[in-house]
């Protein structure tokens, strides 16, 4: 295994922070969560950030608490959506982590991100259509990743074990 951060990248709905839980466990390591960390170190929600700050400013102190937490020893790291398109945090991770894409299809994400209204991208019309536009623009961004596993429509354990495998052939 990577004695290295275990960075989960990938669109909103992908699991990354249920999956990131049980990685973790799996692995003995800590788990961060980086919507969670950002929450902390502002002191409200990723929601409130974007409507009183804006985009452009949460994507600052993500980049800031990112930096924070790939200071420190290895553990198991569930990104926000949109972390992994960041130039910058792509050249952290690439040095400091070994990044795992959980690619889900569209309607899986869909079904997921739909139960919950917290979501700021997607307080819009259509907001089925803007998930398929972010999923699609994104993509090629993710495909960078060190990693790529599928989350299935199923047990989050299906995809800590495909995570787990993906790992153990993983020679970066």
């Amino acid at each position: 295994m990577p004695d290295r951060t275990i960075a989960l990248v990938g669109m909103m709905g992908a699991g990354k922070t249920s999956v990131g839980r049980r990685l973790a466990s799996a692995l003995n390591r800590p788990f961060f969560d980086s919507d969670d960390e950002i929450e902390k170190a502002a002191g409200m929600s990723v929601a409130s950030i974007f409507s009183v700050h804006g985009e452009p400013e949460f994507r600052r102190g993500e980049q800031r608490v990112l930096e924070r937490l790939l200071a420190g020893p290895p553990h198991v790291l569930a990104t926000g959506g949109g972390a992994f398109l960041n130039p910058e945090i792509r050249d952290l991770m690439r040095d400091k982590t070994v990044t795992v894409w959980i690619n889900a299809e569209l309607e899986t994400l869909w079904k997921r991100v739909s139960r919950r209204s917290h979501r700021p991208l997607l307080q819009q019309p259509n907001p089925k259509q803007v998930l398929s536009d972010l999923l699609d623009e994104r993509r090629p961004v993710y495909e960078l990743a060190d990693v790529v596993v599928a989350s299935v429509d199923g047990p989050h354990a299906i995809t800590v074990d495909a995570i787990l495998g993906a790992l153990k052939k993983w020679n970066g």
